[in-house]
């Protein structure tokens, strides 16, 4: 299932919410957002709408690293056939340059730069007694490092969300944020329960992926 269907889908339900909560344009806007992104966190386990920019930056400081350590290189060996003393300690960064470039890989340093967002998100969440967002925080540093439809794919996810989301619904004074979250989420996961791979509802208790052919 793309993103952008998990998208509609998620903003689908929040305007479902908003019909029956309020006629409040603004809160409306509130309903919508909350179920839309509730849609597609999910997928902050792997390559998602949520983390497609950070993907581009995560190829481009792959790249950065390959190409910059060779030149590092290319500098060391022309330092060493022209005769010149290298300090040791030059030698064995440009070693560890070269290997990094070789080894590192974009889905890691996309999972690192995420986890980087969650940890901004933490520190927010501390400066200004947010717990919520906290846990919100957590919850993006954490996830990334995730197999794809692993935990955030099942029931379990969906009250850990629901226990951020209803911080937020204190802090917005707005009733039936929780509900909207939870069920934006669960779109996502019935969503792709009716794709081929489906979901591991129960994992890890059951680790049988449960789907629904139409």
């Amino acid at each position: 299932m793309t993103g952008k269907t998990h998208l509609a889908i998620g903003a689908a339900v929040g305007a479902a919410a908003a019909a029956y909560y309020t006629a409040d344009l603004e809160q409306t806007g509130y309903y919508v957002g909350i179920a839309a992104f509730s849609a597609l966190s999910a997928d902050l386990d792997g390559q998602s709408m949520l983390s497609a920019k950070l993907g581009k930056i995560s190829k481009f400081i792959r790249e950065f690293a390959l190409y910059g350590a060779f030149l590092f290189l290319a500098i060391v060996a022309y330092y060493y056939f022209a005769g010149k003393t290298l300090s040791p300690l030059v030698v064995g960064a440009c070693g560890a340059a070269v290997l990094s470039g070789l080894v590192m890989k974009e889905g890691a340093i996309r999972n690192a730069l995420v986890s980087v967002v969650g940890a901004a998100l933490i520190y927010a969440g501390y400066k200004y007694g947010m717990n919520w967002l906290m846990g919100f925080g957590l919850y993006v540093a954490w996830v990334p490092w995730l197999n794809h439809r692993g935990m955030t794919h099942t029931v379990w996810a969906i009250p850990i969300w629901g226990a951020i989301a209803w911080g937020l619904e204190q802090q917005l004074e707005l009733d039936g944020v929780t509900i909207v979250a939870m069920l934006g989420y669960l779109s996502h996961l019935v969503a792709d329960t009716l794709t081929p791979s489906g979901v591991k509802w129960l994992y890890p208790l059951v680790k049988k992926s449960f789907k629904i052919r139409l």
